[in-house]
């Protein structure tokens, strides 16, 4: 299978924990659908002290998977969202 685009999208969100608001992430999104998994290579800077819980409330908001080939955090429904 082919892997993600290394330069990858221009455009940049900022991901938030849904329960505290707290931000998680800046990342580098294509497209304009809902936030589902996140490209490790994609991400230009992480807020977060372990991978995949939010520093303030402690919430599992993602799990390490790797997607074509090319590591990712897959998100959990609702968890997060992006502006």
């Amino acid at each position: 299978m082919a892997k993600p685009n290394k330069k990858g999208p221009t455009k940049t969100v900022d991901i938030f924990c849904a329960g505290c608001r707290t931000q998680l992430f800046k990342y580098r999104k294509g497209g304009k659908g809902a936030l589902v998994k996140c490209f490790k290579e994609r991400i230009v800077k992480d807020f977060t002290v372990e991978e995949g819980v939010c520093p303030q409330c402690g919430v599992h908001f993602a799990r390490d998977t790797l997607i074509r080939g090319a590591p990712a955090l897959k998100m959990v429904g609702g968890k997060v969202s992006m502006k």
